[in-house]
């Protein structure tokens, strides 16, 4: 059996969720593994000096839950799709050719050191800040965001959170979040199949 893990990250509102679907759907005994399952409850979200909950911090996640998770697929992928109930999209292996893939998906995930050091595959998802806020805008989030939280907290808290993955980000393909979905969804599903092909050909 062969394993390969992707992981999407990137800032708010740019596509990785809907990038992350498309790809599970297309692609053979592949299984999403979504960050923002791991919030921690609002009264545990630490609140910053201007009085913002701080949801853009690897504190506010239950990174250890996420990683117990990763790693239970890492283990046993066939366990895990049947864990998760996703027994009906299992493909039967052909004798160690087939190739379980794992989507990781999260605006944060390239930041947890112990997760990003498991990606065999890393796509960062990049819009500007004027199509980020307006997208930001249009999404109902519970809590809702207060006033003045995107420019007081979200994009600020991108930019650090950016910042700390710069000297990494030669692994990195960045994709424009303003192509058109299908677009996107054809270029890294293209790279993936062939870096399963890859591994389906390795001895």
């Amino acid at each position: 059996m062969k394993t390969l893990i992707v992981g999407i990250g990137g800032m708010t509102n740019g596509g990785k969720t809907t990038l992350a679907t498309s790809l599970q759907e297309q692609i053979p005994n592949s299984c999403i593994i979504a960050q923002d399952s791991y919030f921690k409850d609002d009264s545990e979200v630490p609140v910053d000096s201007n009085g913002f909950k701080q949801y853009d911090i690897l504190e506010a996640l239950h990174m250890q839950m996420m990683m117990r998770d990763v790693d239970s697929w890492r283990r046993d992928p066939e366990s895990f799709f049947r864990q998760q109930g996703l027994e009906s999209q299992l493909i039967p292996p052909s004798v160690d050719k087939e190739v379980f893939v794992l989507i990781v998906e999260g605006f944060l995930i390239f930041n947890y050191r112990p997760l990003d050091e498991l990606f065999d595959k890393k796509y960062f998802m990049e819009i500007p800040y004027d199509a980020c806020k307006r997208r930001r805008s249009l999404r109902v989030y519970t809590p809702p965001d207060p006033p003045g939280y995107f420019d007081g907290y979200v994009w600020p808290m991108y930019l650090k959170n950016r910042e700390e993955i710069e000297s990494d980000t030669s692994e990195f393909v960045f994709l424009d979040g303003l192509k058109p979905k299908e677009e996107l969804l054809a270029a890294v599903y293209k790279d993936i199949c062939q870096e399963i092909q890859r591994l389906r050909e390795k001895n």
